[in-house]
Parts: structure tokens; sequence; C-alpha cells
């Protein structure tokens, strides 16, 4: 189940070069993107109107996009607009086109009706904020897409999952924690206040006694999660020092903060685009630093990557089997109502028009 009516990410910009095609399935939908030569990018249905062709696997020429099987192009609203074997072009040539947005490093896609596309729901996005030094990354995850959102809402599996690095038994011994909703978006805040920093803290902020550490972490529909965690010595009122972009700034308290960035885009029913950024502010402009925070974190999260396909591969053998809700897991079963209930509320009007 997938909400049309929504913008998802389809590139990091820099995917996106002059002359190439980038083909890539979303929602469902086989997809390719190209830039014109003013550098604008199209996306349309990687699918040729006249024998069904993937377009994907022909040229850029110019603006357009030339199928390499009999040579039909296309403009970036899926209108043909050259038949090399005849002059005349029927009036039906033509395929579908998406609404495409290139903003704050990424590529967007709307995939509903292009006509329908509202600017105002784009998500902002911090890859630009020079408060944090910032490294991106896409990954292919055999699974859902709920399950990663599901994931990310309950942190108490860092424990378990990422004790070489993130975890630490202090995420379930003893935290403030605290699930807030919106209409379409849901908070969960977890605080663990005089607790040991888990490895990785360790190694980025050189902390040699207890810290006040927190996990802030927001999802917004359809499938945007944002992350500030971080850490800073006991004692320095951090729960009090709430920065305007959602947490404190660790670095500005002899700590370190992180800011995690996940965009997850489902390409089908059971995988997922999943655009991945970090950030920090403790040395923003230092690329080394940037890339030890990186490689530190991406390690835990490749972890999590087995834990989802290990999950589709039983959810696959027993479809429909019921599963066991316990407390930490209200932010993810509120965000997953949220989202559910408004694919249900778009396929109702879909129906009545």
């Amino acid at each position: 189940m997938f909400l049309r009516n929504a913008w998802y990410v389809a590139a990091w910009a820099s995917e996106l070069t002059g002359g190439q095609l980038l083909a890539r399935t979303i929602c469902g939908d086989p997809v390719v993107f190209w830039c014109d030569q003013s550098g604008k990018v199209g996306a349309v249905e990687d699918r040729c109107c006249h024998r069904l062709f993937p377009l994907s696997k022909g040229t850029v020429q110019g603006d357009f996009i030339k199928c390499g099987y009999h040579g039909f192009e296309y403009d970036c609203t899926g209108k043909c607009v050259l038949i090399p074997s005849q002059r005349e072009i029927p009036k039906n040539a033509r395929v579908r086109h998406y609404a495409v947005v290139e903003r704050h490093s990424v590529v967007f896609i709307w995939m509903g009706d292009a006509a329908t596309a509202d600017m105002a729901k784009i998500p902002e996005l911090p890859t630009s904020d020079p408060q944090f030094g910032w490294k991106g990354a896409r990954y292919y995850v055999r699974g859902n897409y709920e399950l990663i959102i599901e994931n990310l809402l309950d942190l108490t599996h860092l424990t378990f999952v990422h004790a070489s690095t993130i975890g630490n038994y202090a995420l379930i011994d003893s935290p403030v924690v605290k699930t807030e909703r919106w209409e379409r978006e849901v908070q969960v805040s977890r605080w663990m206040m005089n607790s040991d920093p888990p490895p990785t803290y360790v190694k980025a902020g050189n902390f040699t006694g207890k810290v006040d550490r927190w996990q802030i972490i927001r999802w917004a529909e359809p499938s945007v999660v944002r992350l500030w965690t971080g850490a800073a010595p006991h004692g320095q009122n951090a729960r009090g020092k709430i920065a305007p972009h959602g947490a404190p700034e660790g670095g500005k308290l002899g700590g370190i903060g992180f800011f995690n960035l996940n965009l997850i885009t489902p390409e089908t029913e059971k995988t997922t685009h999943y655009f991945w950024a970090q950030g920090q502010d403790m040395q923003p402009k230092n690329q080394a630093m940037t890339d030890m925070v990186f490689g530190q974190i991406e390690m835990a999260f490749t972890q999590d990557w087995e834990v989802f396909e290990l999950q589709q591969m039983r959810m696959d053998q027993a479809p429909g089997r019921a599963r066991v809700d316990v407390g930490g897991d209200a932010g993810g079963i509120q965000a997953i109502n949220i989202l559910r209930r408004s694919i249900e509320a778009e396929k109702t009007l879909r129906v009545a028009a």
C-alpha cells in the first residue's frame, strides 16, 4: 500500500548527470529520469508507448529521451515529439509524466497525478545547514518500507542489534520517553540521564564519565524520519537547551550532536530505496570527522538492513501472521496508523471520482 499524492525522494541530485538516464521503480511504477540541456530534471514512465520497450535503455537527445527500439522521442511532459519512420505523430502517442523537483540536494517525485502536485508539501531537509557536516548515500533494502519506519521510531533495539557501536543498556534501563502525535507527524523523545555513553559516542566525543543522552525521532508522512541524537557530559542541563532545529547543540555543550536523515522510498511492497544522510555538529567543516561519524553510524545501520530482510522473509512465509505489540512500539504504531488511514482515504476519493 502506497500513498500516491505525496512527495518521495527519487534520487540524490548527484546521481543525475548530463546525458545519462536513471531508471528507478518507485511505488511499483517504473520511472526514468534525465536532465535536459538546462539541467532541469524530467521523469516519465519507463515504457515506450509504441511497443512498451524500457525508455531507460535508450539515450538522451538534447532535451528529449529517445527510445532504443524504434527511435521514438519524448519531451519531459511525456509527449512523443518524433517518430523517425513517419511524419505524423498519433495524438495518443505519449507516456505518463511525473512532477519532479530538485531541492535540498535531492530529487523529489510526486507519485500522483502531476497536475495535482502540491509544492507546499515538499519536505524541508537540513542537508545545507552549515551547523552540520553532512554525508549521504542510498541503499537498496529487500524489505517493506513500513519495517524501516517502525525500526526508527523504536530505538530500544539499539541495545541488542548495535551493542558494538551506538547501543547499550541505558536505552532500556531508565529512559524518560515521550510520544507525541499530530495530524501527519509523530515524534518520540527519549532521554537517558546520567548514563554510560555507548562505544561510538566514546570514540567521537572522548567522554570519560557519565553523560546525558538524547534521541529525538520525528516521522513525517509518508516516509521522512529525522533523528536528532547526541550526548553531553552530565550536569550541562542538555534537556533545557534545545536549539531551533529540535535538539541540544551537543558540540556547544562539550559533547556531540548528530542529525540523522532517513528518506524512505518504497520500490515495491517488498523492497525499498533507503536514502540516508548523517550530520555531525562537533566540527562541521572537518571532512575527516564527518567521514568517521558516517562510517560508525553506517556500520550500525547495515545491521538494521539485515534485520529488515530477515523480517520480510518470515512475513512472506506466513502472510497475515499476527504480531504482539509492546510499549516501545507506540511511535511506530501511531505513524503506520496515520499513513494507512491516508492511503484508505485516497483510495476512497479515487473510487468516488
